[in-house]
């Protein structure tokens, strides 16, 4: 198993930049693929971004393409979301999920089996 934990959320302005993170702990987090998703009040669970194992496949959703960066530091057992030009839409609860059962990293939450709690992010107008 592997257990992960977000951070680096808060309150920002359109426009803004923000870093989130995410520790592994319990296995060693290269042998995982890792995603990022986010849900708004209301709303289910959308994908926002994933990255291979070793980083060099990564995936985005149309909505965040261009201002989302995923990365991963394996030895540091840390993935990121480099989020920039931040809009309200983007506000919600970020989750920072990992998968080791498919050649590639999924889309869809039904591709991960392991979540963390979540990191708030709130864009304001």
């Amino acid at each position: 198993q592997v257990q992960l934990v977000e951070s680096g959320g808060g309150l920002v302005q359109a426009g803004a930049s923000l870093r989130l993170s995410c520790a592994a702990s319990g296995r060693i987090l290269s042998a995982f693929h890792m995603g990022w998703f986010r849900q708004a009040p209301g709303k289910d669970r959308e994908f926002v971004a994933a990255i291979n194992w070793s980083g060099e496949n990564t995936f985005y959703a149309e909505s965040v393409k261009g201002r989302f960066t995923i990365s991963r530091h394996n030895a540091e057992m840390t993935g990121y979301l480099l989020m920039t030009s931040l809009e309200p839409e983007d506000t919600a609860v970020y989750y920072c999920a990992a998968d080791s059962r498919s050649p590639l990293p999924g889309t869809t939450q039904y591709d991960y089996a392991y979540w963390g709690r979540g990191t708030q992010v709130t864009v304001s107008s």
